[in-house]
């Protein structure tokens, strides 16, 4: 039997134990948290990414700038909404996101998803990150959310650049939705902003699969390459009539559903299925990218 000492001696133990384990794992959430605002930081640090940006913040800019000077095209020309621009400016970031959306964003989500991995590893300080206390798998997750964040910092750019030079170049007024009715100018902009998350959900799916290829190779160009190659393709199998036993499961399937948030009521079905879609992309994907990089060696 063991004594009064002994048993107060374990209790106090076992009460360290619990102490030390829950102090390495609030050091692990911080860690983790840590490391996403320094990749974070890293990232919009950068020069290209900046570049990528401005060029994104082009695309609602020759928008406006054209119809200023060239007065509207007519009905039904030109990419969605693009008509409803000269009558009220908040349309501007909208139809900027529609022209951007099948090339310009992919092309930029590519460029930070291929590099996640591969950018690191072709500088040689990959090494330097997966060892304690960062890890692997970690390591990666944080990969993947800095790219999800510029996804969200892309789309935006495109729809607040777009809002704020149309409130410049044309009168701004009532939102008229594709339902007929009309809206606040207060909630049209809560819309537009709705409609710049589901743009940037949209991209979440090939993030994934852009940080899968990065982990593949030592080379970002390549990873960039293929990702955004990887983009165009599903696009181009999208049109196709006779494959379209395939369209439901390409992560581009939904890209251009956001037009149901400018109806009366709103409708968040297309949301929600667009981002059940991109969830299936990234736990498939990311699943991929974690075995390829837990299980590689790694020299540089």
């Amino acid at each position: 039997m063991s004594s009064p000492e002994s048993r107060v001696e374990a209790r106090g133990d076992s009460s360290a134990d619990g102490r030390v384990a829950s102090s390495a794992r609030r050091g692990r959430a911080g860690g983790t948290v840590s490391l996403f605002a320094s990749e974070l930081v890293t990232l919009f640090r950068r020069w290209r990414t900046w570049a990528m940006l401005g060029a994104l913040a082009l695309i609602p800019i020759l928008i406006a700038v054209a119809i200023r000077i060239a007065g509207p095209a007519g009905t039904g020309r030109g990419p969605a909404f693009l008509d409803q621009v000269a009558g009220n400016g908040l349309f501007v970031g909208v139809t900027a996101l529609v022209v951007a959306t099948p090339l310009f964003l992919p092309l930029t989500i590519a460029v930070v998803s291929g590099d996640a991995i591969a950018g690191d590893a072709s500088h040689g300080t990959l090494r330097y990150l997966v060892i304690a206390p960062a890890g692997r798998i970690r390591l990666l997750a944080v990969k993947y959310l800095v790219a999800a964040a510029f996804c969200l910092a892309a789309a935006l750019t495109v729809v607040v650049v777009g809002t704020l030079v149309g409130w410049a170049l044309f009168p701004i007024g009532p939102v008229t939705l594709l339902s007929g009715g009309q809206v606040s100018v207060g909630e049209g902009l809560l819309r537009f902003l709705a409609i710049g998350a589901y743009v940037a959900v949209s991209m979440l799916g090939l993030s994934a699969v852009g940080v899968f290829a990065s982990t593949l190779t030592v080379v970002p160009v390549g990873a960039m390459a293929a990702t955004a190659i990887l983009a165009v393709s599903a696009q181009i199998v999208g049109a196709i009539p006779q494959l379209e036993w395939i369209h439901p499961i390409l992560f581009t399937d939904r890209w251009f559903d956001f037009a149901d948030l400018l109806r009366s009521p709103p409708s968040w079905d297309s949301f929600a299925d667009n981002a059940l879609l991109q969830g299936a992309y990234v736990v498939v994907f990311g699943g991929l990218a974690a075995w390829r990089f837990a299980t590689r060696d790694i020299l540089s």
